[in-house]
């Protein structure tokens, strides 16, 4: 998919140093110091993110044969009438690249990809206090769900957890 100079095409293993530096700068973006160090990213991405036994998928976004962005998603079963739902995790846009419409071109992209998979639905989920990311969901006419709450499990709980005799 070709629109207003940005393509956007799914990832393979030969992209992965594209991805890393994506994955990078979302890092810093969102966790700052905390981000692990590029060569630490570039690893991850190579054996686990794009890696055969992945279950994630990487659509990127390319303008003048740089990356500028990214979308993380895996199609999910069951969804309702048969179809399959298309899950983002992440969508980043490089700094340079923000308000240039690169987000909306990913997530129409996306949303061809569920359509052309047989999903009947996207979703995503995006933090309460990020009201750039709510502004620009909201602009584009996505409707908010009130009607789940996300649970998680990490860190020590996760382990604790796992371990957990029945």
């Amino acid at each position: 998919m070709t629109e207003a100079g940005v393509s956007c095409r799914l990832a393979s293993a030969c992209d992965h140093e594209a991805v890393a530096g994506l994955f990078h700068e979302d890092g810093r973006h969102y966790w700052g110091d905390a981000t692990p160090d590029r060569e630490s990213m570039g690893a991850y991405v190579r054996e686990q993110v794009l890696a055969g036994h992945a279950n994630v998928e990487i659509l990127l976004a390319e303008a003048r044969d740089k990356a500028v962005g990214f979308a993380s998603f895996a199609v999910v079963h069951p969804a309702p009438d048969l179809g399959g739902q298309l899950f983002m995790k992440d969508l980043f846009v490089t700094e340079a690249a923000r308000s240039q419409g690169v987000g909306e071109i990913l997530l129409r992209a996306l949303a061809k990809i569920a359509v052309e998979r047989g999903c009947v639905r996207l979703d995503w989920t995006a933090e309460d206090y990020n009201s750039r990311a709510l502004d620009f969901y909201d602009r584009l006419g996505a409707r908010r769900l009130t009607e789940k709450i996300y649970f998680r499990f990490d860190g020590a709980a996760l382990k604790e957890f796992a371990a957990r005799k029945e």
